[in-house]
């Protein structure tokens, strides 16, 4: 069962309070964020409770969640490369480093390799078109990619991991 622990639940009352009385709708996003931090991604489950918390129909969860990319809808992988396919980037050659990630990890887009580490997503602008082809992963973005910059992310992703274990 989805369930917010205390310390999530005070997050979130801190949330709702922003915003006027009667307009916890408002609070939509960053609860879904805060529920995909703790929860990795964004099941029916976790939505429904969601839903419940700000008082909204489910379904007002489920058109946000399924609008924007940041949001994910299924488990992802330890390290998520999201890869700008916009105009500007594809100039710059997203398609084929997009490829190349596809080859090198043996998912297609959308797909997390099977040992769980990677999961590969294209997204929409990014804002940095002069860095292209790009791609975020977390919070930090990886530009001016080629596919040796890729191996190293790569494998400096899987040395992280190692260290971690």
């Amino acid at each position: 069962m989805v369930q917010f622990s205390e310390e999530k639940m005070a997050k979130v009352r801190e949330i709702i309070a922003r915003y006027p009385e009667g307009k916890q709708k408002s609070a939509l996003l960053p609860v879904l964020h805060l529920a995909q931090e703790v929860y990795g991604w964004l099941s029916s489950e976790t939505m429904d409770y969601v839903a419940s918390l700000l008082q909204i129909e489910p379904i007002e969860v489920y058109e946000v969640a399924t609008f924007y990319s940041m949001y994910n809808l299924k488990p992802v992988g330890k390290y998520m490369f999201e890869v700008c396919q916009t105009g500007p980037c594809m100039i710059s050659g997203s398609d084929a480093i997009i490829d190349y990630i596809k080859q090198r990890l043996g998912i297609g887009v959308g797909e997390t390799t099977p040992d769980g580490m990677f999961t590969l997503k294209t997204v929409e602008c990014l804002g940095a078109c002069g860095y292209a082809p790009m791609m975020q992963m977390g919070k930090h973005y990886k530009e001016h990619l080629t596919p040796e910059k890729v191996d190293q992310i790569i494998e400096d992703c899987r040395k992280q991991a190692g260290q971690l274990n």
